[in-house]
């Protein structure tokens, strides 16, 4: 049988003989592993707080914290480190007691010889691992609601994996509706993931993202000099998306004049470049998404092409109970990001999570998680790793943006009704901490109408405003 092949890893070396531990070191790092040394359990313990041991090799018989109780306060915490003890000769009966009552990993016997110790830290580690991949297994299985980047435990959210496992596979387009940051792009991936054109190309563009001169060339592309400022050919998204999947983001905001092009493409499946002469096929699946009822935002033929198959997302006020499983995988993702090790949220932060109304949906718990993680750095999340003044910092406070604005609207009587118009348009961008998009949402409007709005105020008080 040939050798098992050397698996580098980490290892913590704890030995109160410093030749000993430095010896043992030396010999490891011919082999690849990277080491650090302790000389006792105490230092063992403040060096793993820094220092992600695969394997943790520690002799029983130390001054201070000795290797039982450096392995029993490692079993108490549920670390997963296997560790091999070391032991002197005529000391077996000892080393087969933290093996069998301190669940030690294995044990040698001094002096070690180096093959042997090789041979077991390899094993070790492969044991470390196959842990570590069975408890993101159980992890996964205990949110049993994942699909790709989408999570959820709640009825509604099985509901939407279900509609999009049945829509996936087909080539039907997809209308996608929700509140903005309830994650309809993220909806829109996963139908593309589980479709057969999974492999090709997925465009996702935003029309109230793009000034209405420059719609019909980001759809349809343009050739050179078509316009002012065409210095050369530019291939447009139908194109792009090709043998693929595209996301029409905020079809509402779609200008009206560009809408009868839009349907044409989606009939013929052929666009035609800005200042172009001939027609160009694609094959493209059209998804679209809205943030907003549609209404007369969108002509009914257009709407009837686009919404063969419709998709609801609830906002995450309906469905909190998915706040913890979507908070862990998010937590997961930024420590990754950011190389954090925070483990989770305290209790009184879930409790104020749960109360809070989350305006901004799973993109704002996005946020808030974020910051508070950088904040945080490892452990646990607490009420003062919190943003402020967007959430409070004492058990009994509550979220601004839950409880309500605290600074009310003065209404007199005779006070113009512009005056009233932008006092309301100011406290509902306040209230989402100036997102234009949400506060469109919020009052009913349109973006376009509300950047409208809020140009024309800022006209008037220029007009108003002596100089």
């Amino acid at each position: 049988m040939s050798p098992l092949p050397a698996i580098p890893g980490r290892v913590l070396i704890v030995d109160d003989e410093e030749r000993q531990r430095t010896a043992l070191a030396a010999m490891l790092s011919e082999s690849d592993f990277e080491t650090q040394v302790a000389a006792d359990g105490q230092e063992a313990l403040e060096r793993l707080t820094a220092f992600n041991a695969d394997v943790i090799v520690t002799d029983l018989i130390m001054p201070r914290v000795d290797g039982f109780e450096l392995l029993r306060q490692l079993k108490e915490r549920g670390d997963l480190t296997p560790a091999i003890a070391l032991t002197g000769f005529g000391s077996m009966e000892k080393a087969l007691s933290a093996v069998h009552d301190l669940k030690a990993f294995w044990f040698l016997e001094k002096p070690v010889e180096p093959r042997a110790f090789k041979t077991l830290l390899e094993r070790a580690i492969r044991y470390k691992r196959s842990l570590q991949k069975t408890d993101e297994l159980k992890r996964e299985l205990s949110l049993h609601g994942v699909l790709g980047d989408l999570v959820g435990i709640s009825p509604a959210m099985q509901q939407i994996f279900s509609l999009i496992r049945q829509v996936g596979p087909t080539s039907a387009p997809v209308l996608i509706s929700g509140e903005s940051g309830t994650g309809k792009e993220l909806v829109a991936r996963e139908i593309h993931k589980c479709s057969p054109r999974s492999d090709g190309p997925f465009v996702a563009v935003n029309a109230a993202a793009l000034p209405e001169t420059l719609v019909e060339s980001e759809l349809f592309g343009h050739e050179k000099g078509a316009f002012t400022g065409a210095m050369e050919r530019s291939a447009g998204c139908f194109e792009q998306a090709h043998g693929g999947t595209l996301l029409l983001d905020e079809i509402g905001e779609m200008p009206p004049s560009t809408q009868p092009k839009l349907l044409r493409v989606l009939e013929d499946l052929r666009v035609r470049r800005l200042g172009g002469k001939h027609e160009i096929p694609v094959d493209v699946r059209v998804l679209a998404a809205t943030s907003h009822q549609l209404g007369t935002h969108l002509r009914e033929e257009l709407y009837y092409r686009l919404s063969v198959f419709q998709i609801e997302i609830p906002p995450l006020r309906e469905h909190k109970e998915d706040i913890p499983p979507i908070a862990e995988v998010m937590l997961r993702n930024l420590n990754k990001k950011h190389s954090t090790r925070v483990t989770g949220l305290d209790a009184e932060v879930m409790d104020l999570f749960h109360r809070h109304d989350w305006p901004g949906n799973v993109r704002e718990l996005r946020n808030v998680l974020e910051r508070a993680a950088i904040m945080a750095g490892q452990g646990l999340i607490r009420l003062t790793n919190l943003p402020s003044p967007a959430f409070g910092t004492s058990p009994g406070s509550h979220s601004r943006l839950a409880s309500g604005y605290e600074g009310p609207i003065m209404l007199q009587p005779g006070q113009p009704l512009t005056k009233i118009e932008e006092a309301y348009i100011k406290l509902t961008l306040d209230h989402v901490r100036g997102n234009r998009k949400l506060a469109s949402e919020m009052l009913g409007i349109s973006l376009r109408t509300l950047q409208n709005r809020i140009a024309a105020l800022r006209e008037e008080e220029k007009t108003i405003t002596p100089r």
